[in-house]
């Protein structure tokens, strides 16, 4: 018997698969406006055209960057930014397309998040006009891999201690340092590289700020990260900066602290719930499809009462996610959404989706390890996604202080 494993806007005997599954059973997304439908169904479009060479890529560790930028020619990299070069999407469609590429495949949903959640927005939100000019196009078309380089190889959850400096010298920016796990940052393209100001002359002395750098800049050198169990279709890399020279307007000048990378963190935490809810999603109609077509004991899985709690159990995690996405998008819309509302449905999403997962690879049986039924990927890459762009500790923490208004940091 072939087993079947269902993908985002596929179709079986004139049937969309979403529909038959019964995946929405809140009708969460029912009543979608035009537009957010259409950047869903070019989502869709975008898996069903790139999904089978991204499972083999998946399984050789292979990045094919034509089908990751593939995506910007769709115009699936806009991830809600506002800028006049960039088509608009509003904060639901924004989440929609990041959940359906993501429950298509995870990897996939990481370089939305890396091109455009973190490097186009950095470069939208404080870029000079000029470099808007010259990047903001290239980069949203996915003409020109971005990366976005804060992470340090000392300094993850604690990323406002970071080591890497910037240095006046004559008329030129002299970075050095180290940041890892930076996506698309051995790809070719442009990073932007966070960094501290060392120049006891000038008033952003110590002051984190960022810098566009070229990655065929002499001094940068950018090595693939080997050895993943998770995300294995993207390459992050361990980036060295030693003596990078860049000319003096390549800082960005609407970055002058800290916080300003704390936006760009805050901005793509809510797409962060939306991925996880894409996996989730994903790893549930894996579980149901398998369950109504395995036959065990002469009659199909689905038949059975323990079968039939755990895909209750499932789907109530599920819709939860759901309500959280689709609530939290509302309150973005209006101008609503905190920070720290944001962390709460990346904390509660990434949790959700693990046990879901969990629950889901179990079902399979023996069968669920194998890569070609899909939850073990989705497994795999979940556990990327609950730890980037803020643990569950970091999120936890951030919640905590907003409610009770004492810091635990420190």
């Amino acid at each position: 018997m072939t087993e079947f494993q269902p993908r985002p806007g596929q179709s079986v005997d004139g049937y969309d698969v979403t529909a038959r599954l019964g995946t929405d059973y809140y009708a969460v997304f029912a009543d979608i406006p035009a537009a957010d439908r259409d950047a869903w169904e070019r989502a869709q479009a975008y898996i069903d055209e790139v999904g089978t060479r991204m499972q083999d890529a998946w399984d050789t560790a292979d990045y094919p960057l034509d089908l990751a930028m593939r995506a910007g020619e769709l115009d699936l990299f806009n991830d809600g930014i506002d800028h006049p070069s960039l088509t608009h999407f509003s904060p639901l469609a924004a989440g929609l397309v990041n959940m359906e590429i993501s429950r298509g495949d995870g990897s996939l949903g990481t370089v939305l998040a890396v091109q455009g959640g973190l490097a186009l927005r950095t470069l939208a939100l404080f870029g000079s006009p000029e470099q808007q000019e010259r990047w903001v196009v290239p980069v949203a078309r996915g003409e020109v891999p971005a990366s976005f380089a804060l992470t340090e190889p000392d300094h993850g959850s604690d990323s406002v201690s970071l080591e890497t400096t910037a240095r006046r010298d004559g008329g030129e920016w002299v970075l050095d340092g180290a940041k890892k796990w930076i996506g698309n940052g051995a790809s070719g393209g442009i990073t932007f590289v966070w960094a501290r100001v060392d120049d006891p002359e000038s008033e952003h002395h110590g002051a984190v700020r960022c810098f566009l750098v070229e990655q065929e800049t002499p001094g940068y050198t950018g090595t693939v990260i080997a050895g993943k169990a998770s995300l294995r279709g993207i390459h992050q890399a361990h980036i060295a900066l030693d003596g990078v020279r860049v000319p003096l307007d390549a800082v960005l000048p609407g970055t002058k602290s800290f916080k300003d990378a704390s936006t760009v963190l805050y901005s793509t935490r809510s797409g962060v719930a939306w991925s996880a809810l894409g996996h989730a999603t994903a790893c549930y109609e894996a579980a149901l499809a398998y369950s109504q077509q395995r036959v065990q004991f002469g009659k199909p899985l689905a038949k059975f009462q323990m079968v039939q709690e755990r895909l209750a159990q499932m789907l109530e995690e599920l819709t939860a996610m759901q309500l959280y996405c689709r609530h939290m998008a509302d309150l973005e819309t209006r101008g609503e959404l905190r920070p720290t509302q944001a962390s709460l449905a990346k904390y509660h999403n990434t949790r959700a989706a693990r046990r879901i997962a969990a629950i889901a690879r179990d079902l399979l049986g023996g069968n669920g390890i194998l890569l070609e039924n899909g939850v073990m990927q989705h497994m795999a890459d979940i556990e990327a996604i609950h730890t980037y762009e803020g643990t569950e500790s970091v999120q936890a923490l951030l919640i905590g202080r907003d409610i009770t208004g004492m810091s635990a940091f420190a």
